[in-house]
């Protein structure tokens, strides 16, 4: 009788088939990255026939040539539309080379799909995603099969910095958290969309990583003015496709230094000029810890910095006396571990 059940049920979920029509549904996309710690690569969700895709926010998406690989094996340009970093989610379009060819590609629905019940705790799902970038042009997206462990508020950061999403999420029983997965899809065993697979995070309480999908029924609270509004993420996506959608304003900062390392960078002549050091203060934590004239930070914490503002960020969010930053250093051809001290800030000599 036991056996006989399982056939029966066995006979009712066609994973095959569930996965030929989610993977339809899904892209794969090549953009910014390709260094040691930052993959060029990820996994996306198609959310309109005319090619609109949901992804998360990450710097794969920094590039003027964003590519993508559809399920059918075309390979195309895109751009992003819109981006929410509240969310940490980013809304990207595929450009056709002909602006008259209608697209008519698979998608989910994603309003529709977020008005069903989220999923509970012990529930099978698959996950589909391109990790370790196994899928180009046709081929198709990996399957994982787990349940969820746990439906819970997210706390996680990566390297020294905070997730900035954090609601409640998917806790998966299966591995996630890789190279590339970040942007995939969650579905039930029927295939239907319930969330979108998480970046690589570390758990803030156990320091273990993190493997989590963000439900369609995220929503963030934000201040419009005097009052306080709810975003969620199916809104982004709907508004997001009709180019009504305005992402959070950045929080403006206090001025003031968290704390001084004696690093003085060259000049900032754009947002983004890498941190490459021009000078180091005499006695200071910077010549303490080795740094030299020349030096280029490409990793703080295990996590690459990508400019002179990010570092000055990094260090006004510091703990003078007690925050130490683990930094790779690129001097000549070569990559220099050095652990740097940030101290407070001199009393006659300004922090740099």
């Amino acid at each position: 009788m036991l056996l006989g059940t399982a056939v029966a049920l066995h006979a009712q979920i066609p994973y095959r088939q569930v996965q030929e029509e989610v993977n339809a549904r899904m892209v794969k996309l090549f953009g910014s990255g390709g260094v040691r710690g930052v993959e060029g690569y990820g996994t996306g969700i198609v959310v309109s026939p005319q090619g609109h895709i949901l992804t998360l926010a990450s710097q794969l998406l920094d590039t003027p040539d964003l590519k993508v690989h559809l399920a059918d094996g075309r390979r195309m340009k895109a751009t992003l539309v819109v981006m929410e970093p509240a969310l940490d989610v980013a809304l990207v379009k595929v450009k056709s080379d002909n602006d008259q060819e209608e697209l008519d590609l698979p998608y989910f629905d994603i309003v529709q799909a977020a008005k069903r019940p989220m999923a509970s705790a012990g529930d099978w799902v698959l996950a589909f995603s391109n990790q370790f970038q196994i899928a180009t042009r046709d081929e198709p997206m990996t399957v994982q099969h787990g349940v969820i462990a746990a439906v819970a508020k997210l706390a996680g950061r990566r390297g020294i910095f905070e997730a900035p999403y954090n609601g409640d999420v998917y806790f998966l029983d299966a591995i996630t958290n890789n190279p590339g997965s970040a942007g995939g899809a969650l579905t039930n065993r029927k295939g239907e969309l319930i969330g979108i697979i998480g970046r690589e995070l570390r758990n803030t309480l156990s320091d273990t990583w993190i493997n989590y999908a963000m439900p369609l029924t995220a929503k963030i609270e934000v201040r419009e003015g005097e009052q306080v509004v709810t975003r969620t993420l199916s809104d982004f996506v709907l508004l997001g496709m009709q180019g009504k959608y305005k992402p959070t304003p950045k929080q403006e900062k206090k001025v003031g230094y968290g704390g001084y390392t004696g690093i003085v960078f060259v000049p900032k002549v754009i947002d983004r000029t890498p941190a490459y050091i021009e000078e180091v203060e005499p006695n200071s934590p910077a010549e303490k810890a080795g740094l030299q004239p020349d030096d280029l930070i490409a990793y703080v914490d295990g996590e690459p910095l990508t400019s002179i503002a990010t570092f000055q960020e990094i260090v006004r969010r510091a703990q003078p006396g007690t925050t130490v930053l683990k930094l790779e250093v690129r001097r000549g051809t070569k990559l220099v571990p050095i652990e740097l001290r940030v101290e407070s800030k001199p009393a006659a000599n300004p922090p740099k």
